[in-house]
């Protein structure tokens, strides 16, 4: 088996429905999603909070609405962000149907809690009358009384039997643009909920592993679940759950996409762990060069490597490379190749303006192609 065949990931193959401009589903790009922790009525909070996860990349931005209030600052805020917005609903069908007038281009919400059955009705009308999908949220923290009497605690079978009661319901009054979540915070069990529910619909999946912690744990967590998923091929769009600010769910995600090879954004930097062989400090020329290239969203693969012992190698496999030398001067790669060397005392700057340079090179090779095709 080669390389190529390594890396090979088959999708499951899910219908499409689309959260506002996005498509979700199909053969769509897996789409990022995060959630705002600001009061949602302090419109000029959230808006600066949505424009910091859209500068982070992400393609969908989940909101609260609790109350009146907040359903009354929505219009206010899918006015001012570029991101389609997902209202959280629970509970009160008003919210939901405010929520649809307002803007929001999808509904969260578990229609066993909406009340009855007209109710329900209603908040499905809404949503047809205004363009909204639906996601139906799923949590092992809440399941259905009856399924926990059932089953005797939170399990894959009683995860997967609530989602697909929910969209049963969805199913009856002929509404269709929805997609399931069925979350916990055990990755075990989360895993093999999405992977049970999974073969049994072909319903778009939002995938997550909830409540999974700090910047730390939860971006461990995260990565073991939701990387076992998709690379499984699971999963439409997905969200790490983190005690964090919202960029901060939005980084890691792309992250773990990248490290798959399944979407591709910014610069990627490929970086040694660092020893007494080191030619310069490489633990601090990647934190800074971390913050200095985060504006920059076309792909492009940079190694790092502290000295000669695996710089060339990786150098062969990315954009740009440098591999610490001798007497302060550094190897440059380009294309896997030995370009120049370069001082230690301007050497991040050096970087920073060759990313920038291969990136705006790609861009235009880009903008010519799109120019050649039309």
């Amino acid at each position: 088996m080669n390389y190529r065949e390594y890396q090979q990931i088959n999708r499951r193959k899910a219908r499409q429905i689309h959260v506002g401009s996005v498509p979700v589903g199909g053969d769509a790009p897996i789409a990022v999603q995060t959630m705002t922790n600001t009061p949602t009525e302090d419109v000029e909070a959230t808006v600066a909070q949505i424009r910091r996860a859209e500068k982070a990349g992400a393609d969908i931005v989940r909101v609260s609405c609790p109350d009146e209030a907040s359903t009354a600052a929505l219009a206010d805020i899918v006015a001012q962000v570029n991101v389609p917005i997902v209202a959280d609903i629970h509970f009160h069908y008003k919210r939901a149907i405010e929520a649809a007038k307002a803007g929001a281009s999808c509904l969260r919400i578990n229609p066993g809690n909406i009340g009855s059955a007209e109710r329900i009705r209603e908040v499905i009308n809404a949503a047809r009358d205004h363009g909204c999908s639906m996601r139906i949220g799923v949590n092992a923290g809440s399941l259905e009384r009856h399924l926990l009497e059932k089953y005797g605690e939170p399990n894959p079978d009683a995860l997967v039997e609530s989602a697909l009661e929910h969209a049963k319901i969805l199913q009856d009054h002929d509404f269709h643009e929805f997609k399931i979540s069925v979350k916990a915070s055990d990755v075990f069990l989360a895993v093999a909920a999405y992977q049970q529910l999974a073969e049994v619909c072909d319903h778009p999946l939002h995938i997550g592993i909830t409540e999974a912690g700090g910047r730390r744990t939860g971006t461990v967590k995260s990565s073991i679940g939701l990387g076992s998923l998709l690379w499984a091929g699971i999963g439409d769009t997905m969200r790490v759950s983190l005690s964090a600010e919202p960029e901060e769910e939005v980084l890691v995600g792309w992250e773990i996409l990248k490290s798959l090879g399944i979407r591709h954004r910014g610069v990627r930097i490929i970086s040694c762990p660092s020893c007494a062989r080191q030619g310069f400090n490489v633990i601090d020329t990647v934190s800074k060069l971390e913050d200095r290239l985060a504006h920059i969203q076309t792909p492009i693969t940079l190694s790092i490597i502290g000295c000669v012992v695996n710089g060339p190698g990786e150098a062969l496999m990315t954009d740009l490379g440098v591999t610490g030398g001798g007497n302060g001067r550094h190897m440059v790669y380009s294309a896997g190749r030995t370009d120049h060397t370069v001082g230690g005392e301007t050497m991040i700057d050096h970087v920073v303006e060759l990313v920038e340079r291969r990136a705006a090179e790609l861009q235009e090779e880009a903008a010519r192609a799109r120019v050649a095709a039309e």
